[in-house]
């Protein structure tokens, strides 16, 4: 089990950093030999790891919400929670989160089931049994998992 959470927290750490990187739209994909443009690679998860970028989504999101990180916890919100309450709002909510509970309770025991574009997931939240999860919703945008459960 440590092995795992380290495997998650390690796989956490990698999506930040490529969350923090986005692509101004200016890159131009590589051109053929013909001179076009390429099309975009196509990235395929093998189904013994589709379940793997969703339980680092949670532990990344669980861990921004605590901290207080809005920026990163509303970034991962779906685009249908994020039509429900703007930025500023949660952000309120996160703050009071941080000020309420303090940033060090990671989620932990993260079992997810995925059913293509859609997931559950069932995680506990180290030190705050009352923000345990059941079968919460999860979807992927685009190559993203975000939180849907609002």
């Amino acid at each position: 089990m440590r092995t795992r959470t380290t495997t998650v927290a390690a796989l956490a750490a990698a999506l930040l950093t490529l969350t923090a990187c986005s692509s101004s739209g200016e890159d131009a994909a590589p051109a053929t030999d013909s001179g076009t443009p390429s099309p975009e690679p196509t990235v395929s998860v093998p189904a013994e790891h589709e379940a793997d970028d969703l339980e680092a989504a949670v532990a990344v999101y669980t861990s921004a919400y605590f901290a207080g990180d809005a920026d990163t916890a509303y970034g991962m919100l779906s685009e249908r929670c994020q039509g429900k309450i703007g930025p500023e709002a949660y952000s309120a909510v996160v703050e009071q989160a941080k000020a309420d509970y303090g940033p060090d309770h990671p989620a932990t025991d993260v079992q997810a089931e995925v059913s293509g574009k859609l997931a559950r997931v069932s995680y506990k939240v180290k030190g705050l049994p009352k923000f345990d999860q059941q079968a919460q919703p999860w979807t992927l945008e685009g190559d993203a998992w975000k939180y849907d459960a609002c």
